[in-house]
């Protein structure tokens, strides 16, 4: 096959036209937004099937006879690029059909670029939309095409075996997302090594089931659903609570019970916000200025916990920040076979690296003291000069944890495996608020994953719709126990971004994979066995992550407008400020066991709200000392009461209905599997 010449007049910077309205820039870097499409060449009926589907928009957005037709035909004589030429004004077509392009038979207006591929000739159409914009708009904003970037798009099926090779690399990417959150609540709820093999094992099965049910019934985005970050700060406030600090015996799986019935309490009100139909009518108060403060505090809110925990072993903490750090960004544009290797495995990849150093530190006797031994516990040790190092022995050595020796080589995940959840009006209304908070996280997600994948962005039915099934998912969570809802991992839209990846079925692959392995012990053990100073760098990470997508939200508005400034400024610092009034208010009156990096969560019980009601309490108190909380309502209530124009606000524009049905493509990428959706015919508000 010979090459295709170089598209010299192609401008990185051209969007779609539902995008720019978003007030999205592109600044194209060549990491996630590529403008160059080689699904385009090799299936023209796909790219013209993409093609249909921006015409199509352009029309029903300006429809006959409101003159964008003159403004288009003006524009494309005054700025005529070489490879792009203006559509001269179709006559109107009835309301009812669509506009259509013969791909066999391009009319003289359409330039034809022919190559010869296998001895045939395969023509390539290349047209450009054009739309009237105010003067002072950039000429490159002007010209709107619609080309794929991706490796392949959102309905196109790879293969077997390319799915299963993407499918693993997706996950794998993602593995601290994944996987991370039971190394930090197991331990704190007074688990051994083989209950967290076990909350791991269970958290593989549950994101693999969770991703599943999206692909197919939710928003039909490549997204994962798993544990997400969102529920660790509420979940931590309740494990050490004063009622479960207090329990002597079988503390783990009575917490654990109680974090599944908030969990589903929470989830069933998520669900009924879903798939009422009153998500659509929230959707119109969720903007870019309310999630990029909400988001950001997610990550910022742990800054408790990440230092102070390296710093218990630094020589294999920093080392482990570093390496990672050094490959996501020193080592990013590195390629491998044609793959950005450091970039997309910089988690497992630096967590193979310095554990592996960490084994040769504990192997090579680096934490060897004379006459102690590092598996008696700390309350035992007799010698001074052992209780010296106990601290160094148990957050240095690799061979502290006994989970590969007590899990079991199969293993199966099942529902109320912990027992009957407990229920309680106090902790639910926590996984409510996470919950709340979790919906915001998800709706940016969505947006910003439509916009590298999808011929449209979904409708505020097609939103409600997966909101309502994220509700449905993280009930599951919570029958299975993994101690936290399942959402959508924010972190996904950059990997899509990063391995040009946009297939779901490629998504579904990986999640069957991700079952398969749940049922193996092992692999829970070994994944439970990292040693917690390494957890709490690779967390470090991958909080700073979330915290830098959360604010890459901004884009989608006026970054420049002091409104907006003053806005997410002033919730991401009262995020940080009120909480810590809570915290420590009255701290040093109470005598608490409770690790140093975990006192945040300790204010429901010395908190500086006394209603006299104790559930009342736990609840104001707990609420008021999350960042995301006091971000959330904060930069909720300022962005819908300060007056701003739409394109300062950066509002989202979803897609209408009727542009859906419309549209072949966006209804292919979006609707329910045809047999499904009739039972879903009378639900027209969550986009079925």
């Amino acid at each position: 096959m010979e090459p295709l010449p170089p598209d010299h007049g192609h401008n990185p910077k051209v969007l779609r036209s539902w995008a720019r309205r978003t007030g999205y820039k592109s600044y194209v870097s060549g990491e996630g937004y590529s403008s160059s499409s080689d699904a385009d060449v090799n299936n023209p009926d796909a790219a013209n099937t993409r093609l249909h589907s921006s015409i199509e928009f352009t029309r029903l957005k300006n429809p006959p006879g409101a003159g964008s037709e003159v403004s288009m035909a003006k524009e494309s004589t005054s700025q005529k690029p070489a490879d792009f030429v203006a559509i001269p004004p179709p006559p109107p077509p009835p309301p009812s059909v669509a506009v259509s392009i013969d791909k066999k038979a391009p009319s003289a207006h359409q330039p034809v670029n022919s190559q010869h591929i296998n001895g045939g000739t395969r023509k390539i159409q290349r047209i450009t939309e054009l739309e009237a914009v105010p003067s002072s708009q950039d000429a490159e904003d002007v010209l709107l095409a619609k080309q794929s970037h991706m490796k392949f798009e959102i309905r196109e099926n790879p293969g077997f075996v390319t799915s299963t090779l993407y499918g693993s690399q997706h996950y794998l990417s993602m593995a601290g997302s994944i996987v991370l959150i039971p190394l930090v609540i197991v331990p704190a709820m007074g688990g051994t090594d083989e209950d967290t093999a076990r909350v791991v094992s269970t958290v593989l099965m549950v994101t693999g089931l969770t991703s599943l049910l999206h692909t197919f019934f939710g928003s039909r985005l490549p997204l994962i659903q798993g544990a997400s970050f969102v529920y660790l700060a509420p979940a931590l406030a309740i494990i050490n609570s004063t009622e479960f600090q207090r329990i002597g015996t079988d503390r783990f799986k009575r917490t654990m019970r109680e974090l599944q019935g908030a969990v589903i309490i929470a989830s069933i009100f998520q669900t009924f916000l879903g798939y009422s139909g009153l998500m659509s009518f929230v959707l119109r108060f969720i903007n870019p200025v309310v999630v990029t403060p909400t988001v950001a505090a997610v990550g910022l809110a742990f800054y408790t916990y990440g230092f102070p925990v390296i710093g218990s072993c630094v020589e294999i903490g920093i080392p482990q920040m570093l390496v990672v750090l050094i490959f996501a960004l020193y080592l990013r544009r590195v390629s491998i076979y044609g793959r950005r290797f450091f970039q997309i495995f910089a988690i497992p990849l630096g967590l193979a690296i310095v554990w592996a150093y960490a084994f040769l530190l504990t192997a090579g006797g680096a934490y060897n003291y004379s006459g102690c031994n590092p598996h008696v516990p700390v309350s035992n040790i007799v010698s001074k000069a052992c209780k010296k190092h106990a601290f160094t022995m148990l957050h240095c050595r690799t061979d502290m944890s006994t989970a590969l020796k007590t899990a079991a080589w199969v293993w199966f995940p099942y529902p109320f495996q912990w027992g009957i959840p407990t229920f309680q009006w106090k902790t639910a209304s926590i996984m409510m608020v996470a919950n709340v908070i979790g919906c915001v996280d998800s709706v940016g997600s969505y947006h910003a994953s439509s916009l590298l994948v999808a011929a449209r962005a979904p409708t505020p039915g097609i939103v409600s719709r997966a909101i309502g099934l994220e509700g449905l998912t993280s009930i599951l969570a919570g029958l299975w126990g993994i101690g936290t809802g399942a959402s959508t991992l924010t972190e996904n839209v950059h990997t899509i971004a990063v391995t040009k990846m946009g297939s779901r079925r490629v998504i579904q692959v990986g999640a069957c994979t991700l079952v398969i392995m749940s049922l193996f012990g092992k692999i829970g053990a070994l994944i439970a066995s990292i040693p917690s100073v390494i957890v709490a760098a690779l967390l470090l990470v991958m909080w700073t992550m979330i915290t830098a997508f959360g604010l890459s939200n901004l884009r989608y508005s006026e970054t420049g407008s002091s409104r907006n400034v003053i806005i997410v400024g002033l919730s991401l610092f009262l995020s940080l400020s009120v909480p810590v009034y809570f915290q420590q208010y009255a701290l040093g009156s109470r005598v608490t066991t409770v690790p140093s990096y975990f006192l945040p969560y300790t204010v429901a019980a010395h908190g500086p709200i006394r209603t006299g009601f104790q559930g009342l309490d736990f609840f104001l108190n707990t609420m008021l000392s999350m960042s995301m909380a006091i971000a959330f309502l904060v930069a909720f209530f300022l962005d819908n009461t300060v007056a701003g124009s739409r394109q300062e606000r950066g509002t989202y524009i979803w897609s209408k209905p009727a542009t859906i049905r419309n549209d072949v493509a966006a209804a292919k990428d979006y609707c329910l599997p045809p047999r499904l959706a009739r039972f879903f015919s009378w639900a027209k508000w969550v986009g079925s």
